[in-house]
C-alpha cells in the first residue's frame, strides 16, 4: 500500500500517522502474544501440574477455560442481540453449552484414566508437591505417568479448540489486510466516497477465505513445521497456551481495528513458552531468520507494489 501509494501520489499521498501505529503493531502484537502465553503456561504449571491430582485439575480446568473463551467470544464478536442484559445472557448461555459438552467429551474418553488416578492418590508419594509453597513463577518437576497421561489428553482435545479459536482471529485480522484495499478500491468504482464507511460484499469475503484456505493448503506446511518444531519443544499444554494467547491478542487488535498480523503474534506466544522454561528453551537461530525475514518483506513489498503499479499503467495507457 506504501509503494502504491508513493507510486501514484508521492510522500504526501501515505498517511505516515497511520503507518506508524501499523508498524508498531508489528513490534508490539510479538510481546504481547509471548507475555500472554508466558502467563497462561505458568498459571498451567501452578494450578495444574502442582495440584494433588493434575489429571483431576486439568479436566476441571478445561471446561472452565471454555466457558470464559466461548462467553467472550460469543459477546466481543457474535453479540446476539443490541441490548446489552440479553446479549450478556445469550453469551453466557453459549459459553455453558461449549464447557458442558467439553467436560461430557473429556468424561466419555479419559473417564477410566480418572478413576485409575483417583484411586491411586491414597497411594503415598516421596515427590508429593505442595502447593501452598509454589508461586507462579516457581519451577518444578511436572506429573508423570497415568497424570501426564491425562493431562496431555484434555490439553489435547483443548488444543483442538485453541486451534479453531486461533483460526478464528487469524480469519478476522488477516483477511481483512487483504481484503482492505479491494474492498476500498469496489467502493470507489460503484460511487461510494473514499471516507465513507465501505460495505464489503459478501462474496468478496468469501474469495478472501477461499484464498487463505489455499494458502494454508499449498504451503502453510512450511510455516507450520517452523513454528511447530523449530522455535521451541512444544507439547499440549505449551500448545494450547500459545494458541490460546495469540488469539485472545489478535482478537483483541481486530476488535480495536489495528491490522497486527497473526503470524508475529503466535511467533511471539509460542517464544513466551519457551521463555517460562527457560531462555535456553528457544532456539535463537530461527528467531533470527524470523525477524530477518518480517524486516525484509516490508521494503520489499513496497518495490514490488511499485513494479506491478508500473507494469499495469503502462498496459492500461497502451489499452486504451
Amino acid at each position: 500500500m506504501v509503494g502504491f501509494g508513493l507510486v501514484y501520489g508521492g510522500p504526501g499521498a501515505v498517511f505516515w500517522s497511520s503507518l506508524a501505529r501499523v508498524t508498531s503493531s508489528w513490534v508490539i502484537s510479538p510481546l504481547m502474544g509471548a507475555m500472554v502465553s508466558f502467563l497462561v503456561y505458568k498459571f498451567i504449571r501452578r494450578f495444574v501440574y502442582s495440584a494433588p491430582n493434575p489429571g483431576q485439575a486439568a479436566a476441571t480446568a478445561a471446561p472452565m477455560a471454555v466457558f470464559l473463551g466461548v462467553t467472550g467470544i460469543s459477546f466481543a464478536a457474535f453479540p446476539l442481540s443490541k441490548v446489552f442484559p440479553l446479549a450478556l445472557a445469550q453469551a453466557v448461555a453459549s459459553g455453558a453449552v461449549g464447557a458442558f459438552l467439553v467436560d461430557r467429551i473429556i468424561r466419555k474418553q479419559l473417564g477410566h484414566l480418572l478413576v485409575k488416578a483417583s484411586s491411586s492418590q491414597s497411594e503415598p508419594k516421596e515427590n508429593a508437591i505442595h502447593s501452598k509453597n509454589i508461586g507462579l513463577l516457581s519451577d518444578f518437576a511436572g506429573p508423570k505417568g497415568t497424570q501426564l497421561e491425562i493431562v496431555y489428553g484434555v490439553f489435547g482435545y483443548m488444543q483442538i479448540l485453541s486451534a479453531c479459536f486461533m483460526s478464528f482471529a487469524h480469519g478476522g485480522n488477516d483477511v481483512s489486510n487483504a481484503i482492505g484495499p479491494l474492498a476500498a478500491a469496489l467502493s470507489i468504482l460503484h460511487g461510494g466516497a473514499s471516507g465513507a464507511e465501505i460495505i464489503i460484499p459478501v462474496d468478496v469475503l468469501a474469495w478472501g477465505g477461499f484464498g487463505i484456505v489455499a494458502g494454508l493448503m499449498m504451503w502453510g506446511y512450511r510455516v507450520i513445521a517452523t513454528i511447530g518444531k523449530k522455535i521451541t519443544e512444544l507439547t499440549p499444554t505449551r500448545g494450547f497456551a500459545a494458541e490460546f494467547a495469540a488469539a485472545s491478542v489478535v482478537l483483541v487488535a481486530s476488535k480495536l481495528g489495528l491490522p497486527i498480523s497473526a503470524t508475529h503474534t503466535l511467533v511471539g506466544a509460542v517464544m513466551g513458552v519457551g521463555f517460562a522454561r527457560g531462555l535456553n528453551s528457544v532456539r535463537a537461530e530461527t528467531v533470527r531468520e524470523i525477524v530477518v525475514s518480517w524486516v525484509v518483506t516490508i521494503p520489499v513489498g513496497a518495490i514490488f507494489a511499485v513494479f506491478y503499479t508500473w507494469i499495469m499503467t503502462k498496459l492500461l495507457s497502451y489499452i486504451l
